[in-house]
């Protein structure tokens, strides 16, 4: 092996002689993957295929000792840092170009125990594993609305979904978490131990070291549950939104409603008429009885002449793949998103008048409302601050042929200005690369707290391919 080039936090490469490389993977019991070894372009990919970066090194993490050698040699090398989950991340941030990729993609466990609640978790996992494992007991951590997504990614930004109105964020269920830090310390942290992390932790996303182990404490929740899909056409989509608001805003906080806005696909249950017009569905999860679920979604049902109504009792762990037949790897994606703390009948129309200028079938618009449980939360008391009920309005640009790249952004871009006069915050792990200017925004009051939780973990930054919350300068110095 000759000497080895890697990308360096300065920017710059520095030149590392083979035996360096030859020692790390000693140190390892999973795989050191160099460019031309096998697996290493399949470890490298990711959801989102805009992003196809090539790292001069992976480290294929098998456990906590793993990681931690990989930082060392990161720190000895002044390497540049990325940490690949399940790879889901909308900005790419899980890869490097030219750096060091630590893959926890093999640390995948979750371990449930049924007297405790408990459930431990690898920072492999995605919402399918964890969903999984913790349904035969009747039990479920609240997480997102699409099973490949990785469990690390989605809690260390907050994480929302179907349970949240019943049952809070993701972060809300996290009891502790094992980290090791830019200095290569193994640390857990808890509400009693190392408060400042986990305080940062929640929210805060991968700016503070590489989670080896999530601990949640899981809610009761039915394995089958009362949900379903309800569509109309476009032309009807005022109606749906009105109807969201009013079950929404006050209402129940068993039901949780998400609204998209599209192009109809080709789904057996829709009018072949339909396919490839524009459509309004709503989404919807009652997360208690059954019964008392049905009360709830009376106003669905009174809905006359819809394109289908798919409303009934299934198993929760499926209802969490409803969409993932939408958002399968290997498509080009671009994100642009707001938090709107009302949904006014002008953003509505935008909306709406987005629909009819849609740059690929593909591309869709979600509405999603969260509150209840989440907002009994104090802002201060987790970095995640976006305690208000809100509406999450992520528009969700979607294509395959990379000729239409410029067209998709510029679409997405064109909507978010237009709901911008509305805007009161952003989810950080919906956030494409280049909004590292609105860090401070998805923060707001917690983000001056967070440079100094940074500064004290990792003051010279060298986990800062994220959305980069930047060490106080002050709290390094006096370090």
């Amino acid at each position: 092996m000759t000497d080895f080039i890697l990308k360096t936090l300065d920017g710059g490469t520095r030149s590392l002689p083979a035996k360096m490389i030859s020692a790390l993977g000693a140190d390892m019991t999973g795989p050191l993957l160099l460019p031309g070894d096998e697996g290493y372009d399949t470890v490298r990919s990711v959801w989102n295929a805009m992003i196809d970066k090539r790292p001069a090194l992976i480290a294929c993490c098998a456990d906590a000792n793993d990681v931690a050698a990989a930082v060392n040699f990161a720190r000895q090398t002044d390497a540049l840092i990325s940490i690949k989950g399940g790879g889901h991340n909308i900005a790419g941030n899980a890869v490097t170009e030219g750096g060091l990729m630590i893959d926890l993609s093999a640390m995948n466990n979750v371990d449930v125990n049924p007297a405790t609640q408990r459930v431990q978790v690898g920072p492999g996992a995605t919402l399918a594993d964890l969903d999984a494992a913790t349904s035969p007991y009747g039990l479920a951590v609240p997480v997102g609305i699409n099973s490949t997504t990785g469990i690390a990614g989605l809690t260390l930004g907050g994480g929302f979904g179907w349970l949240t109105r019943a049952h809070g964020l993701t972060i809300d269920s996290l009891i502790a978490a094992d980290v090791v830090t830019a200095d290569g310390a193994r640390l857990c942290a808890t509400a009693d131990e190392n408060p400042d992390l986990f305080w940062a932790l929640r929210g805060g996303g991968g700016n503070f070291g590489v989670i080896t182990r999530f601990e949640f404490q899981a809610r009761v929740v039915r394995p089958n549950l009362l949900c379903g899909l309800l569509f109309l056409p476009l032309e009807r989509a005022r109606e749906l939104f009105a109807l969201q608001r009013e079950l929404m805003e006050g209402g129940s906080e068993e039901l949780t409603t998400w609204m998209v806005v599209r192009n109809a696909p080709p789904m057996p249950f829709l009018p072949e008429e339909s396919h490839g017009t524009g459509i309004a569905l709503m989404a919807f999860c009652c997360a208690g009885e059954p019964e008392e679920g049905e009360a709830l979604i009376a106003p669905l049902r009174a809905i006359k002449y819809p394109l289908a109504l798919l409303a009934g009792i299934q198993p929760f762990a499926e209802f969490q793949q409803i969409f993932d037949p939408l958002l399968i790897p290997g498509a080009r994606n671009y994100w642009k998103s707001h938090d709107l703390l009302e949904l006014p009948d002008t953003a509505v129309e935008a909306l709406i008048k987005a629909v009819d200028r849609l740059p690929d079938a593909e591309t869709e618009i979600f509405v999603a409302h969260i509150g209840g449980a989440m907002s009994r939360v104090a802002p201060h008391e987790t970095a995640f601050i976006q305690r208000r009920p809100h509406y999450v309005v992520n528009i969700h640009t979607r294509w395959q042929d990379p000729a239409k790249d410029d067209a998709a952004r510029d679409w997405a871009r064109g909507l978010f200005e237009a709901l911008s006069p509305y805007s009161a915050g952003v989810y950080v792990n919906f956030m494409p690369a280049e909004e590292s200017a609105r860090v401070a925004e998805a923060y707001g009051a917690n983000y001056a707290r967070l440079t100094t939780v940074k500064a004290c973990y990792d003051p010279e930054n060298r986990f800062r391919l994220n959305q980069n919350i930047i060490p106080d300068a002050a709290v390094k110095l006096a370090g």
